[in-house]
C-alpha cells in the first residue's frame, strides 16, 4: 500500500472543515426527502451490508489501535486507512437505501424499546459530530502532522468505535423488522 502524503497549508484546513459540515448536511437532506427514489428491489438488502460493514469497521479500528500501542506504525496505517474507506462506503450505502427505501419502525416493547431510542440517538449524534474529528485525523496523519495526530485521535478512536459499535448494536435490535 503506497503512503499517500497531504501538502500541509491553509487550503487543506480548510477543505477539511467544509468537507466536515457538508457531509453531515448532505446526508440529511439526502435522508430526509419524502419522494424515494426507484433504485431496484436490490436495496433490500444495503441494511444487512450496512451492518456488516459496521462490523468489520469496529474490528479494522480495534486492529489498528493494538498495532500502534505496539508501535506497528505501517500495520496502524493501513488498518486505519481500510477503516476510513469501509466509513466511506458505509456512508453511500447508507445514503442509497435511505433515499430509496422508508425507514423501518422499531416494534420493539418494554425496557428495550428506551434502550433502543437512546443508543440510536446516540450513534446519530455522535456520527455527526465525528466526521469532523476523522477527517482531522486522517489530515493531520496524511499531511504528517503526527503531534497533532496524536492529540485528536485521543477524542477520535473512542468516539468512532462507539459510533461503529453502536451502528452494529440497533442493526441487530431493528434487523428483525425489516420486510
Amino acid at each position: 500500500m503506497a503512503s499517500l502524503v497531504v501538502e500541509k497549508n491553509e487550503k487543506n484546513e480548510k477543505l477539511v472543515n467544509v468537507l466536515s459540515i457538508t457531509i453531515p448536511l448532505a446526508v440529511a437532506v439526502l435522508i430526509g426527502v419524502r419522494t424515494k427514489i426507484d433504485l431496484g428491489s436490490w436495496t433490500k438488502i444495503l441494511p444487512h451490508v450496512i451492518g456488516v460493514l459496521n462490523t468489520t469497521t469496529s474490528i479494522t479500528l480495534i486492529i489498528g489501535y493494538i498495532f500502534i500501542k505496539n508501535s506497528n506504525i505501517k500495520w496502524h496505517q493501513k488498518m486505519m486507512s481500510l477503516s476510513f474507506i469501509q466509513g466511506s462506503l458505509f456512508l453511500v450505502l447508507y445514503i442509497l437505501y435511505h433515499i430509496s427505501n422508508p425507514s423501518t419502525p422499531f416494534e420493539g416493547e418494554g425496557i428495550i424499546r428506551p434502550v433502543y431510542y437512546f443508543l440510536l440517538l446516540s450513534h446519530i449524534g455522535l456520527s455527526i459530530s465525528v466526521v469532523w474529528f476523522v477527517l482531522r485525523a486522517m489530515y493531520y496523519a496524511l499531511s504528517n502532522q503526527i503531534d497533532l495526530h496524536k492529540k485528536i485521535v485521543k477524542f477520535t478512536f473512542p468516539m468512532w468505535l462507539y459510533v461503529s459499535v453502536t451502528g452494529v448494536i440497533v442493526y441487530l435490535m431493528i434487523s428483525p423488522y425489516y420486510k
